[in-house]
C-alpha cells in the first residue's frame, strides 16, 4: 500500500511541476502603456500585440503615424523582458495574460521609468471635454524659458476635434511624432519610440502654449510659445563650420575589427564624402540613417562613400561596437561606422576628438567633402519624417548636394 501512496504523491508532484513550468499567454491585441516621469505625472501610449508564423510576440507601438515594432521577447516564470529595436532599452517586469508591470531601462544612461500597461482598447490620453481652441498651424517656441540654455523651437501641429499630432522642430532636430489631444484648453502629447520618453503638457488659448515637457524622470523643462506662421528657425548649415586655421576635415577611429580608418584612406580617396556624426542611441540619427540607406539602395551607381562617426553612452568599448553591430544588422547599414569615443555623448569632449569643428551642436552632424578633400557644406541636425514639408525639403536638398559634389546627375526619388 505504501508503495501505491509513494506513486501518486510522485504523480502529483510531476503534474504540479509541469502546471509551474508551463509559460502563461499574453492576450493579442490593443493594450494601453504609461511611464512614469518626474512631478508625478504619466506618459501613456498605445501598441498592439500579435504573433507571427513561428509564434513569437510581436508588439507595434503607436505614435501618430509613426510605428515601432519590438520583436524580442523573453520569459522567466512569470517576469518578463522585452527589448526595444536598435536601442539599449528593455521593458522588465511580471506579466500576467492583461497585464505587465514593470520599469523601462537605460542602463548606459543610468536611467530607469516605471511601465505598466494593460490588455484592452483604450484611448492614449482621456477627453473630459470639447476642444476650446483649434491650434493647427505654426507656433514659435522657447524652451528654458528664463535659464541660460533656452532655445527657440518651431511647433507644427495639426488637430482634427480634439485630436492633436504634431512636433517640435530644434535647431538640433525634431521631438519625434507627437500625438495626443486637447480637451478644454489642456494639451497633453506623447511620444514613446523605444529610447525617448517624451510627455508634453500645455495650456493654451488660440495665440498662446504655456507648458512643461517631461523627457523621462531626468529633465523638466518649461515652455512658452506663441502663433507665428513666419517663424523660422537658423539655417542649418550655418550653425556647423571649419575653425580658422583649418582646411579640412580629418580623423582616425576604429572599425569592428579594431582596425584605424583614415580619412586619406584608399576608400575615401577622389570621391565624395559623407561624414555621419552619430550616436546608436540617437532616434534623430536612426531615422538619418534609414534616409541614408533608403537613399543609397536608390542609387547604386552613385560614387559616393558614407562614413558614420559613432559617439556612445556604453561604457566600454565592446558594448559600445555592440551597438553599432546591431544597428547595422538590424538596418542593413552598407556603410562603415567607426566607434569615435565611448563612455558619454558629452558635444565638448566629442568636440575634442575633432577639434578642427567650431563645435558639435547636435546629434547627427552630416559632412559633406568633396573629390578634393575640401568640406563642402555641413549641417547640422536632422529633421524626420515627423515634420512634414521639412522633411521633404530636405530630401530635395540632399540630393541637389550630391549631385554637385558627384557630378553625376541624381534624380530625386
Amino acid at each position: 500500500m505504501k508503495w501505491k501512496w509513494s506513486l501518486l504523491v510522485v504523480a502529483l508532484l510531476v503534474v504540479t511541476s509541469c502546471k509551474k513550468d508551463v509559460k502563461k499567454e499574453l492576450a493579442l491585441g490593443d493594450w494601453r502603456a504609461t511611464m512614469g516621469v518626474s512631478e508625478g505625472q504619466e506618459l501613456p501610449f498605445n501598441f498592439t500585440l500579435s504573433k507571427d508564423e513561428t509564434g513569437n510576440y510581436l508588439m507595434k507601438m503607436y505614435n501618430a503615424e509613426e510605428e515601432v515594432v519590438v520583436d524580442e521577447f523573453s520569459f522567466n516564470g512569470d517576469s518578463i523582458n522585452i527589448r526595444m529595436p536598435i536601442f539599449e532599452g528593455y521593458i522588465s517586469g511580471t506579466y500576467s495574460e492583461n497585464e505587465i508591470k514593470g520599469n523601462f531601462i537605460e542602463e548606459e544612461k543610468e536611467r530607469s521609468v516605471s511601465f505598466a500597461a494593460k490588455f484592452g482598447k483604450h484611448d492614449r490620453f482621456e477627453v473630459k471635454q470639447e476642444a476650446l481652441v483649434n491650434i493647427s498651424g505654426v507656433w514659435e517656441a522657447y524652451f528654458n524659458v528664463n535659464t541660460d540654455n533656452e532655445y527657440p523651437a518651431k511647433g507644427i501641429f495639426m488637430q482634427n476635434g480634439n485630436k492633436v499630432k504634431g512636433t517640435f522642430r530644434t535647431k538640433t532636430g525634431d521631438y519625434r511624432y507627437l500625438d495626443g489631444v486637447l480637451s478644454g484648453d489642456s494639451l497633453k502629447l506623447s511620444a514613446f519610440d523605444g529610447s525617448h520618453v517624451f510627455l508634453f503638457l500645455a495650456q493654451v488659448t488660440d495665440s498662446t502654449l504655456d507648458g512643461r515637457f517631461y523627457s523621462g524622470r531626468h529633465s523638466v523643462q518649461e515652455f512658452l510659445g506663441a502663433r507665428n506662421e513666419a517663424f523660422e528657425l537658423p539655417d542649418s548649415d550655418s550653425l556647423t563650420y571649419l575653425r580658422d586655421g583649418y582646411e579640412k576635415l580629418d580623423f582616425s577611429f576604429p572599425d569592428e575589427t579594431g582596425k584605424m580608418v583614415h580619412l586619406s584612406d584608399p576608400l575615401f580617396k577622389g570621391k565624395p564624402v559623407l561624414v555621419q556624426i552619430m550616436g546608436t542611441w540617437c532616434t534623430n540619427c536612426l531615422d538619418e540613417t534609414r534616409f541614408y540607406v533608403d537613399f543609397l539602395e536608390k542609387n547604386p551607381d552613385l560614387d559616393v562613400q558614407f562614413v558614420g562617426l559613432a559617439f556612445e553612452y556604453a561604457k566600454t568599448e565592446e558594448k559600445a561596437f555592440e551597438g553599432i553591430k546591431r544597428l547595422k544588422e538590424r538596418e542593413d547599414v552598407p556603410y562603415p561606422i567607426l566607434l569615435a569615443q565611448y563612455g558619454t555623448s558629452n558635444k565638448q569632449k566629442a568636440n575634442e576628438k575633432l577639434p578642427m569643428l567650431n563645435h558639435i551642436l547636435s546629434y547627427p552632424t552630416t559632412i559633406y567633402i568633396n573629390k578634393d578633400g575640401q568640406v563642402s557644406k555641413i549641417h547640422t541636425g536632422f529633421n524626420g519624417p515627423a515634420t512634414g514639408d521639412k522633411f521633404e525639403q530636405f530630401k530635395q536638398q540632399f540630393n541637389e548636394t550630391l549631385r554637385s559634389l558627384t557630378g553625376e546627375k541624381v534624380e530625386a526619388k
